[in-house]
């Protein structure tokens, strides 16, 4: 809720063209995290590494950053006043042993 009134969602997507809508460009919106991982964490990595198999607390770190990452760039595009935001895409990468940086990008665009 925002100045009293409930803001519609901003949609994602990662096509360019969304069905249905025409729309003039705003600018690009990002949305970052960094997250580092625990010790318990990587406890449980150099026993994977050892055995193999996926490495859940890892996999769920990268999840929830990703899911941040996403809202991140809602927020931006709502500061905006965007409607949508279109071609959105990933990054991530690590920072040192023990953290990863999750990025969501896209462009920020109203509807007409």
């Amino acid at each position: 809720m925002k100045g009293g009134y409930l803001m519609a969602d901003v949609l994602i997507s990662t096509t360019e063209n969304i069905p249905g809508h025409d729309y003039e460009v705003i600018g690009e919106v990002f949305g970052l995290t960094t997250q580092s991982k625990n010790m318990f964490s990587d406890i449980g990595a150099s026993l994977k590494n050892i055995v193999g198999g996926e490495i859940k607390a890892y996999t769920d770190m990268l999840r929830e950053s990703r899911e941040t990452a996403i809202q991140r760039l809602k927020d931006e595009a709502t500061s905006k006043g965007a409607d949508a935001v279109v071609m959105m895409r990933f990054d991530s990468g690590s920072i040192g042993q023990d953290m990863q940086s999750v990025v969501a990008y896209g462009t920020a665009v109203k509807f007409k």
